[in-house]
């Protein structure tokens, strides 16, 4: 909707009584209606993703590589030929995403990859194998599944309520660990002279529960095409009024950092939705850029100033849709990205290598087949709740670097007990594998909740989400890591993962630490400038040339000039030296 058609009111007054409810009952219906949706979408990509990594562990335990007359270590080379492909298209798949928006292009690729799924049943050779995981994990990659829904989620929610619907949503993966569990107990339980039966026409229990989850999968992905709307403006659930709110709410959040205003502080309603009240007294340059909420938009010197953006984030701050060239170049050069990316692998190969392996660790502490499939539940669930907790302290605090480290403490002490107890010390063991699971989905939730919020342009925050996805490189490691070798006590995996743990502990407090120092650089550069060095670069991005972007060296050195467009000099998001990075 555009700007001007906003009944905007003036920033130095509170909400009133009727906007707060209007606020309330507007994110109450995206809470009841939108998210639930998404994660359930997020609940089957997780049993996709993992369905034969987890029937790995869970048809492995109803004898699926005997059946199908493949040797364990197959299994092993069809998720890392998966996740190869998965991981690879990441980036493109954010691309394509954005570019013909996600209530379109997911739901359509999801269909796919559910037939995908439901056609394992038939698996009987190790090329029929592979190549079906070779299929999805394209299918999954070009859908850029998760992060094209967590961009698309961001155009919904504002950033300090971002956290815990995220929470919701990622814990879907943990949920799907633990659901893959119960639902392998079930169907094992069920039908269990189907695993010792000979091949006589009749279905193995592996066969079922590959159907199930295939078919669920390619129903619900069908309704998402007539579920999901391209933007607030176009939802289906909400009246004109909540409509407009919706779109204005999430405009003035993300253009706050863009343009000289009141300050302001946020507090929050009683269902956890953002308000904002000013701050009389307190200078705009005190309040960080990523804790403005949301009626921020205000006028400068008596007069609204006109703010240069990318062609896609002038139409897309609320839409699924638009991707400038200037985007993905400024995505693919920031050392950010990067070094979140390696430190973020680390910590997630346990949250993957479980969601794989753990019926076959819980297996070698001594429990029977059907049992270790239902006995992955608790960890799963414990994870789910953690990881919960975690995100709303985020919100909460504001921020997600503490929590992060906090989570990762967690995982140690469990990675630390499980490995050091004495073998037979099976309950104990198995305590410390709740505790493990505990900690290990918290960091990369919240690193996508820090990316998200500190990354303003839509098109841009969609790709380096995209080139975060690469972070599930860690599913391929964890492939490689808990070889059939190291069964049933796994110590040298385990011994292994605690290092990578361990490093990435240090990356995270290394990374905080550089925001600090950014930001100070920052602000030491702006007090050397004058006011209107100051306005200029705050709404336009044009300030005094501080020094050479690597976007700016990489585009001349390539000639990139016709294929970006114009305007290219102009510091946008947060290259700009007046925004500072949350923590």
């Amino acid at each position: 909707m555009p700007q001007d058609s906003l009944n905007t009111e003036d920033t130095s007054e509170q909400l009133s009584h009727d906007q707060i409810l209007l606020n309330r009952r507007t994110v109450r219906k995206f809470d009841l209606i939108l998210l639930p949706f998404l994660s359930l979408l997020f609940l089957l990509n997780s049993l996709d993703r993992s369905n034969v990594a987890k029937q790995i562990g869970n048809a492995e335990t109803a004898n699926f590589t005997r059946d199908a007359g493949l040797a364990p270590q197959d299994l092993n080379t069809a998720v890392a030929c998966f996740f190869a492909f998965f991981v690879a298209l990441q980036p493109v798949g954010a691309a394509l995403g954005r570019r013909y928006g996600m209530a379109l292009w997911v739901p359509a690729c999801m269909s796919i990859w559910g037939l995908c799924t439901a056609l394992h049943i038939w698996v009987h050779a190790k090329w029929q194998l592979i190549t079906l995981r070779i299929v999805i994990g394209i299918l999954e990659g070009m859908s850029g599944f998760y992060p094209v829904t967590v961009s698309y989620l961001s155009l919904f929610y504002t950033r300090f309520e971002f956290a815990r619907r995220l929470g919701l949503f990622y814990g879907q993966y943990a949920v799907a660990g633990a659901l893959g569990g119960v639902l392998s107990y079930v169907v094992f339980s069920k039908f269990p002279n189907l695993e010792t039966t000979p091949e006589d026409g009749k279905w193995k229990s592996w066969q079922i529960l590959f159907l199930l989850e295939g078919g669920s999968t390619i129903v619900v992905a069908l309704v998402g095409f007539f579920w999901l709307p391209h933007s607030a403006e176009s939802a289906w659930f909400l009246d004109k009024e909540e409509r407009r709110w919706a779109e204005a709410r999430i405009t003035r959040d993300r253009s706050a950092s863009e343009i000289t205003q009141p300050a302001t502080a946020t507090h929050e309603d009683e269902d956890g939705s953002q308000v904002e009240e000013a701050l009389e007294g307190q200078p705009t340059s005190e309040v960080p850029e990523e804790a403005r909420g949301l009626l921020t938009e205000g006028p400068v010197d008596g007069h609204r100033l006109d703010r240069k953006f990318s062609s896609a984030t002038a139409k897309s701050f609320t839409q699924d849709t638009g991707l400038s060239h200037y985007d993905v170049l400024s995505a693919f050069t920031d050392w950010k990205i990067y070094f979140l990316l390696f430190i973020n692998i680390l910590s997630a190969i346990p949250a993957m290598a479980f969601s794989v392996f753990l019926p076959l660790v819980v297996k070698g502490l001594g429990f029977d087949s059907v049992h270790a499939n239902l006995l992955t539940a608790p960890p799963f669930m414990t994870g789910v709740v953690i990881l919960w907790l975690f995100t709303w302290w985020s919100d909460k605090r504001r921020e997600r670097l503490i929590p992060i480290l906090y989570g990762l403490a967690i995982l140690l002490a469990g990675l630390t007990a499980t490995v050091m107890l004495p073998k037979d010390a099976y309950r104990l063991r198995y305590a410390a594998l709740c505790v493990l699971l505990g900690g290990c989905f918290v960091a990369s939730p919240l690193t996508v909740a820090w990316l998200t919020g500190n990354i303003p342009e839509p098109g841009k925050r969609a790709i380096v989400l995209g080139i975060n996805g690469w972070g599930n490189l860690a599913g391929l490691f964890s492939a490689l890591l808990f070889k059939p070798q190291y069964a049933p006590e796994y110590v040298t995996p385990f011994f292994v993962t605690l290092t990578c743990v361990m490093v990435s502990f240090v990356g995270y407090m290394v990374f905080r630490l550089l925001l600090l120092w950014e930001n100070a650089a920052r602000s030491r550069t702006l007090a050397k400038w004058s006011v209107e060095d100051v306005e200029r670069e705050r709404v336009c991005g044009t300030g005094p040339v501080v020094r050479a972007r690597a976007t700016t060296i990489l585009r001349r050195a390539l000639k990139l000039e016709r294929w970006i467009g114009d305007g290219v000099e102009a510091r946008r998001g947060d290259e700009k030296m007046t925004f500072q990075y949350g923590l």
